[in-house]
């Protein structure tokens, strides 16, 4: 049970449950009607009431408790700001953290009808209004009825997570609401070609600390051609793009943060929403997959083997378009989701299921937040017909990619028969088992590194290093009976021990013989 001390005069409340089996709603705070503010029936409202709700919250809480604030008539703005206490912990415990976000009268509802912004832990207040809200949150008319604010204990010290929150109500006519701009579904291209891009950027939208200009001027410096708008569970920043996409990038958006994982709902329609209160238990993110599919988007869990609270992924693979193998610089998190997908190619060509969706590409992003984050470290490269959200999206979904740690490092990967038969990057080459097969790997950017080519038996061939200059060429023969399926690896050179060096780039799967 949590305390629940709402001042100015609100009565004291028990906590009950709704219908979310992880979710929990606390008594409701209330203002005096707008007519009453303002002087009677009749007359307009102006000024501002203030209310503030102080409580603890138990460990063990759910996920979400729901704070209702029944709005009255003549509301312009909205604005929250909220503090909770941050006791010393034993080390190897978690502390008090608490997120915030907010739903309008149209109820909190699993699908998000009622949806009106999310700072999760970025922010310590927020307001909201017809012509403007803090980043994070939507613009629009405030309309009478039940609200609620969303408090989310992300984790909570063995002391309890006491917390105040204050509700500012002003008094005043509504804000005319801008109708939204968004960037446009295609950029000038160059036909079917080569793209780069990063798909998981932060902006101050989220949790981030960079502008949609800053993120686009340093994208544009990386050589990117396209990026994706990330922020953590708003769509808010998506209008806020339309003036950084130009004939040289092209801007798709949307990520979507569980306690269970991340996935990015990558290149969702602009002004999508697609909720993320549950947890793998529940059952419901295959819905939530099909919302982001109907919405044009692809569904790529986000580093799925990263160790923050919340961050590694659970919801299986299942429903999933692509998976993000490298995320930022690289690290031992990486190493592991990188073997990992391997390990789910091998099982994909095991049972027969490499057709069709049936196995799983990978990519890689930098996931920047701030500074001193690199934008494009590392990026996508994705051959393309074009460059709109759609070619793009082909590309990635079919395998026509490889991922490499900076504009500078590029690469040529193919597998040929005896008869000229010819296969790139996530095609495959049809032969017979025993034809003979030239793998090809044409390196440039990427001085003193290996060339290593892993197939479903393991690593199969590691290079001498290329030369300082970073341009190379290997060729390795090879016969469908012997790999299934072939990719290539640049590794720079081990600092020490048995342990690999960090990855420089590295590509999707050439499959190898007639599909079974």
């Amino acid at each position: 049970m949590c305390d629940d001390d709402h001042g100015n005069g609100v009565p004291r409340r028990a906590l009950f449950v709704t219908g979310a089996a992880a979710a929990l709603t606390l008594g409701s705070v209330t203002f005096a009607s707008g007519a009453d503010a303002a002087g009677g029936p009749g007359t307009p409202a102006s000024g501002t009431e203030t209310r503030t709700v102080r409580g603890t919250l138990p460990t063990g809480s759910p996920d979400f408790v729901y704070l209702p604030v029944e709005v009255p008539r003549g509301v312009r703005e909205i604005k929250v700001a909220y503090t909770y206490e941050k006791p010393s912990v034993p080390a190897g415990t978690a502390g008090n953290a608490l997120d915030i976000g907010i739903f309008d009268e149209r109820g909190t509802d699993l699908g998000g009808r009622g949806f009106r912004g999310w700072s999760g832990g970025a922010r310590s207040e927020f307001f909201l209004r017809g012509d403007d809200a803090t980043p994070g949150y939507l613009p629009g008319p405030v309309r009478p009825g039940t609200w609620h604010i969303a408090l989310g204990p992300y984790t909570v010290a063995p002391q309890g997570l006491t917390y105040e929150v204050t509700v500012t109500l002003t008094y005043g006519e509504q804000a005319v609401t801008p109708k939204p701009v968004y960037p446009p579904a295609r950029a000038r291209g160059r036909g079917r070609a080569w793209y780069r891009g990063d798909c998981h950027l932060h902006s101050w939208y989220s949790d981030g600390r960079r502008t949609p200009a800053e993120i686009a001027a340093l994208a544009r410096a990386a050589g990117l051609d396209f990026i994706n708008s990330s922020d953590h569970n708003t769509h808010s920043s998506h209008p806020h793009w339309a003036d950084q996409a130009g004939d040289d990038l092209l801007i798709l958006r949307e990520e979507i943060t569980t306690r269970n994982g991340h996935v990015l709902a990558l290149g969702t329609d602009p002004g999508t929403f697609v909720d993320w209160r549950y947890r793998a238990r529940d059952n419901r993110f295959g819905k939530f997959a099909r919302r982001v599919r109907e919405a044009g988007g692809l569904v790529v869990p986000a580093h799925p083997h990263a160790t923050c609270i919340g961050c590694g992924w659970k919801f299986g693979f299942g429903e999933a378009d692509a998976v993000e193998v490298w995320n930022g610089p690289y690290t031992p998190d990486d190493e592991i989701a990188l073997a990992d997908w391997d390990n789910m190619l091998v099982a994909a060509v095991r049972s027969g299921g490499h057709g069709e969706r049936g196995w799983l590409p990978a990519m890689g992003n930098s996931d920047a937040h701030r500074d001193p984050d690199q934008v494009g470290t590392p990026q996508t490269v994705v051959l393309a017909d074009d460059l709109t959200r759609e070619a793009v999206q082909a590309g990635l979904r079919a395998g026509r990619s490889y991922v490499a740690e900076s504009q500078l490092v590029s690469l040529a990967f193919t597998a040929s028969g005896a008869r000229g038969e010819h296969a790139g990057i996530g095609e495959r080459l049809k032969v017979a088992p025993d034809t003979p097969v030239t793998v090809r790997v044409e390196a440039a950017g990427a001085p003193r590194c290996t060339v290593r080519l892993v197939t479903d038996e393991g690593l199969l061939f590691t290079s001498d290093p290329l030369p300082v200059s970073g341009a190379g060429t290997v060729e390795w023969r090879t016969t469908a009976a012997y790999a299934a399926y072939v990719r290539a690896e640049l590794r720079h050179e081990a600092a020490a021990g048995p342990l690999p060096g960090a990855l420089a780039a590295f590509t999707n799967p050439i499959f190898l013989g007639d599909a079974r």
